[in-house]
C-alpha cells in the first residue's frame, strides 16, 4: 500500500521528557532526517490496566498477544518476524537486520516484547510494519491502555498510543518503516485495526506473502 508523503504534516517535535509523541495530526517523523539511523532501534510494546501499571498485557485478562512485523528488503526478498513458527530473525547476506527478543505467553515479563532492527544496514531495507496480534483470548482493545514506544540508537524516543478501539479485532498494525525518496526512512503511525490474522493484514498492506497455518 503505497503511502503519500507529500501531504505530510509538520514533524512533531519532542514533548516534555524528551520524548516525540506520533499523533493523528502529527502522525510521521523521518529517521533519517532526524539522525536516528545508524544504530540499533528498539520498539517495545507495553500497555497498562487503571493506575497501576501490569507491563506488557494484563495476565488475569487470560490474553496472548504478540508482537511481530512484516518486512521487506530492498534485494526484494520478504517474510515476517513473530513468535509463531519461531521466526524470531530475519536478515540479509547472513547479517541479522530484525530480531524478536521473545515470546511472553504469561504477561508476567513488565519489560513487554521487543522488536531491535539494525539501522546500520538501513539501506537494506525497504519497509517494515509493526503490528500487534491477540492470539488468544478475546479481544478486548479497549481495556488495555497500549503504549509503543520507539528507542532510536541516538535522540529522543518516539512514541504512540493504540488509542482507537476496536473489541472484535485481533489485530492491529501499529506503524510503517518506509524508505522514501530513496535514501528516507519515514516511520508512519498506522494504529489500524483489521479483523483477522496475518494475511488479512498482508492483504491490507499489499505485501504478497504466501500463508499456511502455524502453531508455537
Amino acid at each position: 500500500m503505497a503511502i503519500d508523503y507529500t501531504k505530510r504534516s509538520p514533524e512533531p517535535q519532542p514533548a516534555a521528557g524528551g520524548k516525540i509523541q506520533l499523533t493523528k495530526a502529527s502522525p510521521s517523523i523521518s529517521l533519517t532526517k532526524s539522525g536516528a539511523t545508524g544504530g540499533s532501534m528498539r520498539l517495545n510494546l507495553s500497555w497498562t490496566s487503571g493506575a497501576a501499571k501490569k507491563g506488557f498485557f494484563k495476565k488475569s485478562s487470560g490474553i496472548d498477544l504478540d508482537l511481530g512485523c512484516l518486512y521487506e528488503f530492498a534485494d526484494g526478498s520478504k517474510g515476517v518476524v513473530q513468535a509463531l513458527g519461531n521466526a524470531f530473525t530475519a536478515g540479509v547476506g547472513g547479517r541479522t537486520i530484525i530480531q524478536l527478543d521473545g515470546d511472553d505467553r504469561s504477561g508476567s515479563n513488565t519489560a513487554g516484547e521487543n522488536l531491535h532492527v539494525d539501522l546500520s544496514r538501513a539501506g537494506d531495507i525497504r519497509r517494515i510494519l509493526f503490528f500487534a496480534f491477540i492470539y488468544e483470548g478475546v479481544p478486548n482493545w479497549a481495556a488495555a491502555d497500549g503504549v509503543v514506544t520507539v528507542h532510536p540508537a541516538s535522540g529522543p524516543t518516539i512514541e504512540t498510543r493504540l488509542d482507537a478501539t476496536s473489541d472484535q479485532a485481533r489485530m492491529c498494525a501499529i506503524a510503517l518503516l518506509d524508505r522514501q525518496g530513496g535514501d528516507d526512512l519515514v516511520l508512519q503511525r498506522e494504529n489500524r485495526y483489521i479483523d483477522g490474522g496475518q494475511r488479512k493484514l498482508d492483504e491490507a498492506y499489499g505485501w504478497g506473502l504466501r500463508w499456511t497455518t502455524g502453531s508455537k
